[in-house]
């Protein structure tokens, strides 16, 4: 029982640090729940919207996607679809939709996600450009939330809510959980103190000008989404969040597809942080250049710190230094588990997501799923300095939507 409890305690003392941090938002995302609300600037009253969505493999999730943006209620809007050298019958489906007005499709040789959505923008004409995943399910009023981000003129992007829509199992419950905190709490205060820095691939929308002076997304980088929201910061534009706008995803149900994408997305979030070092701590680029230097700071040392405390817990057991008991790192290591379940229960509050409230359970298993993510920073790290090719390497698809208020998809 006191190696269990030890293990714990180390396990849970990222969590206090984090959950803590996150907690202290919250003030942060009251004010801009309350803030007035200033009306969107555009060229035109309704802007006309392009909707981007890149598939490589996506036959089995394709068309509840399409027929989501189809069934929003905002009319003024098109449709790029972008096949990137699919296998399986992506193109065969993305080709039922030929003659539908508003449509159009693009095939293309396999290039990679960054690639896909490039050849999205040059096929695209409006004003304002949405890049969605293939699995994405949007609400009837998705993308006119989406739009009233746009509330002042610096606003360049808006990144939108997304939420899990396969909740069959105990892994995408989790991140029902996590999800709720990580981006419906926290990305509220960092929008509003203009340090959000990541525009999510799930749902994001941009000013084409926007994108046009920013050169597109980079073809070598993994992490494209967030490499083109530094870049975004760095010209001087606001990124803002539109809780309300949401976007159903599947999220990954399996240990190894969890793995594989958070990997992605730490190789994607360093090449990134290598690519824009200038930015790390420079005033010149106000708060958000701060807070990347806390940012970075976080992501890269925290992952390492928790490991080695774990792996140093069975040395100090050995010696008869038990850190449990009335040590502070015991108590620290409770308080984490507090300040996590405290984090989740403001996040559900402000989400409104009082159906999620029933997989609170789960909340104990915050600390082994804190662990996990230290381990794919770690070997994230490992494989950048190896200078291992990174891919696309995207999430094998089930197609399972649990959600009963999500949009079904109708026959093409």
């Amino acid at each position: 029982m006191t190696v269990v409890l030890a293990i714990f305690a180390a396990l849970s003392l990222p969590i206090f640090v984090l959950g803590s941090l996150k907690i202290a938002y919250y003030p942060a995302a009251v004010l801009f729940e309350l803030r007035r609300r200033k009306e969107p600037v555009f060229t035109h009253e309704d802007p006309f919207v392009s909707v981007i969505i890149p598939a490589y493999n996506e036959g089995i999730v394709l068309t509840n996607c399409v027929e989501s943006i189809l069934a929003d209620d905002y009319p003024n809007k098109e449709i790029i679809l972008v096949d990137d050298g699919s296998t399986d019958d992506t193109l065969r489906i993305m080709q039922r939709y030929n003659g539908i007005p508003g449509i159009s499709i693009v095939s293309k040789r396999n290039g990679g996600k960054a690639s896909a959505l490039n050849a999205g923008i040059e096929r695209s004409r409006g004003e304002i450009l949405f890049f969605v995943d293939a699995d994405g399910v949007f609400t009837p009023r998705t993308i006119r939330e989406m739009l009233a981000g746009f509330d002042r003129a610096s606003v360049g992007a808006v990144c939108g809510n997304d939420e899990p829509v396969n909740l069959d199992r105990l892994l995408p419950r989790m991140a029902a959980l996590m999800t709720h905190v990580g981006t419906g709490f926290c990305r509220r205060g960092l929008a509003l103190i203009g340090c959000l820095p990541i525009v999510s691939g799930n749902l994001g929308a941009f000013r084409r000008y926007v994108v046009e002076r920013a050169g597109g997304f980079r073809e070598d980088c993994i992490g494209e989404d967030l490499e083109l929201t530094w870049r975004v910061q760095r010209l001087g534009f606001q990124v803002n969040f539109r809780p309300r706008a949401t976007v159903y995803a599947e999220v990954p149900a399996t240990v190894r597809g969890l793995w594989k994408q958070r990997v992605r997305w730490a190789r994607g979030f360093l090449q990134t942080a290598r690519l824009h070092l200038d930015m790390i701590g420079r005033l010149r680029y106000g708060a958000f250049g701060l807070f990347l230097a806390f940012n970075v700071g976080a992501m890269l040392v925290v992952p390492f710190l928790q490991l080695i405390t774990v792996l140093f817990l069975p040395l100090l057991i050995v010696a008869g230094r038990s850190p449990v008991g009335s040590t502070p790192l015991a108590a620290l290591g409770w308080m984490g588990l507090f300040a996590g379940l405290v984090a989740v229960m403001f996040a559900l509050v402000l989400d409104r997501a009082w159906r999620d409230v029933r997989f609170l359970y789960l909340v104990p298993l915050w600390p082994l799923y804190s662990l996990c993510m230290s381990a794919v920073m770690v070997w994230a790290v490992v494989l950048e300095l190896r200078g291992t090719k990174a891919e696309w390497n995207k999430l094998h698809r089930t197609g399972v939507v649990s959600r009963p208020d999500v949009n079904r998809s109708r026959t093409v």
